[in-house]
């Protein structure tokens, strides 16, 4: 990689390969289950998103209801821990506390998606409170979330562009003027509302600005070749075990054996 990487986050010999909730098509997503199928695949990134309940404890989910990958109803922000933990996600897992999650995988380095304003708080506690702030790359919709986890770490943490910063490096990308981008790494789709965001010229940009350019989601074997000939340098994918393959192929696979807390490699 050209991209000297500021953060020990973005510190990989190769291209970073994200299960993304997990491997959310191969596994119950953001369960305990998915990250340690996703371990045992050989991945040293993962990705997830947090959630506070009522009472301030913070889960590995995506939605802010229950209703669509779980038993029970209703919106976390709403709901006591004493109330969600009951849930479980495709029949039988329960969602897992974030604190547990890094703390069953210490050699796994996690993406982290804040869903929302009162996510913030509780997962700058718990970054803390198990010094993994170094292990963590922070990425939100919200530029002021991304804003206030980077100013609590004194902007020792790894984050990625905001939704302001996006449109300042495609701005870059067609010549104009940026302003200093305070990021580790840029990670996007493909495209949005029918723009193309990951061309040659943009991850050009973002290699001078010594940003990483990570997409999402992926799963299309075709479609990882393709992006990988861009010259990206991480892709998040719903399908690890198709991500590992076309790696594999190319030569571009780069693990050390199953992760602490992940079951034995599968051969």
């Amino acid at each position: 990689m050209s991209v000297r990487p500021a953060f020990r986050f973005l510190e990989h010999d190769g291209v970073l390969a994200f299960a993304h909730r997990g491997g959310a098509l191969e596994a119950p997503e953001n369960t305990m289950a998915a990250f340690q199928y996703a371990a045992g695949l050989g991945y040293r990134y993962l990705e997830t998103d947090v959630y506070a309940t009522r009472d301030g404890v913070l889960l590995a989910f995506h939605d802010d209801r229950l209703d669509r990958v779980t038993d029970r109803k209703g919106l976390i922000e709403r709901l006591d821990y004493a109330q969600v933990r009951e849930a479980r996600i495709g029949g039988g897992e329960p969602i897992p506390l974030l604190a547990d999650v890094l703390s069953s995988f210490p050699d796994a380095r996690f993406n982290i998606d804040p869903k929302h304003d009162r996510a913030v708080g509780p997962l700058i506690a718990v970054l803390r409170d198990l010094a993994a702030s170094d292990r963590v790359c922070v990425g939100s919709f919200s530029d002021q979330r991304i804003e206030i986890i980077r100013r609590s770490f004194d902007g020792r943490i790894c984050t990625s562009l905001g939704p302001r910063g996006v449109l300042w490096l495609k701005a870059a990308a067609m010549g104009l003027p940026t302003p200093m981008l305070h990021a580790g790494c840029v990670q996007v789709p493909v495209r949005t509302r029918g723009i193309a965001l990951v061309t040659p010229p943009l991850i050009a940009v973002a290699r001078r600005l010594q940003l990483q350019v990570h997409v999402w989601t992926i799963d299309d074997a075709d479609e990882m070749a393709a992006l990988l000939d861009l010259g990206v340098h991480g892709l998040m994918t719903d399908r690890p075990s198709v991500l590992k393959r076309v790696l594999m192929e190319r030569g571009q696979w780069l693990s050390g054996g199953p992760l602490a807390g992940g079951p034995p490699l599968a051969a």
